[in-house]
């Protein structure tokens, strides 16, 4: 019987290889990552996180003459670091002995291991004896506790399954993985499991660094290119030796954070939980877990290479990670990872200096997990554009090679905006005129901000429905001088009808139909005037 589950060889990772789904560990990952055309994980939270753990992994594989991209001297001079990488790229694979050299290191021995008993892999040993009751007794949290998706305390939500702490089923060893990454990232805020070595806050933490958020990553044409590409750029963390928490020590609960060093730490070094899984006598299923606090101490700054920062309204304050929306769809954003930036948003820091040969090919993955900020999970999700990368916007127009798109992109994504905005007040406009008995049509009508109506929400609905597939129509090459108004206004007129219903209503209803319509119709530029004898 196998005392362990080692993730370096164990299958546990989904993947698309060779049309096929299989199951890889880290070592066959890495070498075969060429060949690899997608990752299969269906637990978004869970790919987000691992795709940064693959990231920091392939900075210490990835070399070329015995350079390798975390490699601090080279990452002194950027443009060093680019053409390292460009190499890398240009290789076209991981190189094997690289590979296995990294994951056989003794200096790593049983870190990889999900069930070690000195180091298991991004877990915490001690919790065994500091997680317990107030006779001394273990106090693990529960397998629900653990795996996102089941309803535990004020999280009612059920995403996963119908599951009780009464009769905890237990999972696999390789879902349990999953899950012990998704709750490092996205883990809630607030009552945990007491962790009894303080007198404050024993039994409360803090928020995963990703809760909440929507994680973009450029995707290549394989997993290879994909991971290479994960690799941040040089700068945008803090210098010294970067360690990423399977590389060193168990760090001091009670202690300062150390900085978050660039790559690995800033990708891998930011979780507020600790996670201990508790395995079945065969190593095969994980059927307890303790989830608590791992510390208490503030995050040193750093920014995450793969969110959308934007700033707050009022322009001033802190930039925050563009929250997860499960009701909005990723080309939504398109505009916010193509433009360079500027003073209300900044694209994610991995989308920027890709390398020009490879735009045609890159397209861009998102995973989001839709979440409040503490304890409510809501939904997750994943969505991938086409490739659209090389149309970034550049701060030297002639490096773009497709110039004025990315602006494009944002006319038409502005213009989808205003409309469903115009669609949103011409809906409750329209009904506060065809119920209220009082009110004239043809007069100025005050809208009730807390009544909105039942047709506000279902005209939207489906004019966003509709609206992504006028939104690709016209990000073409082909139509780039299109205004592109029209197209959305008219989605908006018909969802506006199926909302209301039958025209052969009520004469009430049929003129405020036409009031709401004109306000849609509002929404459409008003063409130059042509000054005299021009």
């Amino acid at each position: 019987m196998s005392e362990s589950f080692d993730l370096r060889d164990e299958p546990w990772i989904p993947v698309r290889l060779g049309g096929r789904s299989v199951r890889l560990g880290f070592r066959e990952l890495f070498h075969r990552a060429h060949e690899i055309d997608d990752l299969e994980l269906p637990v978004p939270p869970a790919a987000s996180g691992l795709l940064r753990i693959l990231a920091a992994l392939a900075s210490r594989i990835a070399d070329e003459d015995g350079l390798r991209l975390n490699d601090g001297d080279t990452a002194e001079e950027v443009e060093e670091w680019f053409a390292l990488r460009a190499c890398v790229l240009e290789r076209g694979r991981f190189d094997a002995k690289s590979v296995d050299a990294y994951f056989d290191d003794e200096a790593l021995t049983g870190c990889f291991d999900l069930f070690d008993a000195q180091r298991p892999f991004l877990q915490d040993p001690r919790l065994r004896t500091e997680c317990v009751d107030a006779k001394g007794l273990p106090n693990p949290s529960g397998i629900n506790k653990l795996v996102i998706g089941r309803p535990t305390g004020i999280n009612g939500a059920v995403l996963f399954g119908h599951f009780s702490d009464a009769a905890p089923v237990p999972v696999s060893a390789a879902v349990a993985a999953w899950h012990l990454i998704a709750t490092l990232y996205y883990g809630p805020a607030g009552q945990c499991t007491p962790r009894r070595i303080t007198t404050v806050r024993t039994g409360n933490g803090d928020a995963g660094p990703l809760r909440k958020t929507i994680s973009f990553h450029a995707w290549g044409p394989d997993l290879f290119t994909t991971l290479v590409l994960g690799v941040p750029t040089p700068g945008n963390g803090a210098e010294g030796h970067d360690l990423c928490p399977w590389e060193e020590q168990l760090p001091d609960p009670l202690g300062a954070i150390p900085p978050y060093t660039w790559p690995g730490r800033m990708l891998t070094g930011h979780a507020r939980h600790a996670v201990l899984l508790v395995p079945s006598a065969d190593r095969r299923e994980v059927v307890d877990a303790y989830v608590t606090w791992s510390t208490h101490q503030p995050s040193p700054a750093v920014r995450d290479p793969h969110v959308i920062l934007d700033m707050p309204r009022t322009g001033e304050g802190t930039p925050y990670a563009r929250p997860a929306d499960g009701h909005r769809a990723l080309w939504r954003d398109l505009d916010a990872l193509l433009l360079i930036g500027d003073s209300q948003t900044q694209r994610p820091s991995t989308l920027d200096h890709l390398p020009r040969s490879l735009g045609e090919r890159l397209r861009v993955r998102a995973y989001g997990f839709d979440q409040d900020g503490r304890q409510r999970d809501n939904i997750w999700f994943e969505a991938t554009t086409p490739p659209v990368l090389a149309w970034q916007q550049h701060a030297n127009r002639e490096l773009s090679p497709y110039p004025g798109m990315a602006e494009h992109v944002a006319r038409c994504h502005q213009a989808a905006e205003e409309v469903a905005d115009k669609l949103r007040y011409a809906a409750r406009l329209a009904w506060k005129l065809a119920t209220d008995p009082v009110e004239d049509s043809s007069a100025k009508v005050k809208l009730d901000p807390k009544k909105h109506g039942p047709w506000a929400a279902l005209a939207v609905s489906r004019f966003w429905a509709a609206a992504e597939q006028a939104f690709w129509q016209l990000a073409t090459t082909d139509v780039i001088d299109t205004p592109p108004y029209p197209p959305f206004v008219r989605i908006a007129l018909d969802a506006l009808d199926e909302a209301i219903g039958p025209r052969s209503a009520d004469v009430r209803v049929a003129r405020a139909r036409n009031r709401a319509r004109t306000v849609i119709h509002s929404a459409l530029p008003k063409p130059a005037m042509t000054a005299p004898g021009g």
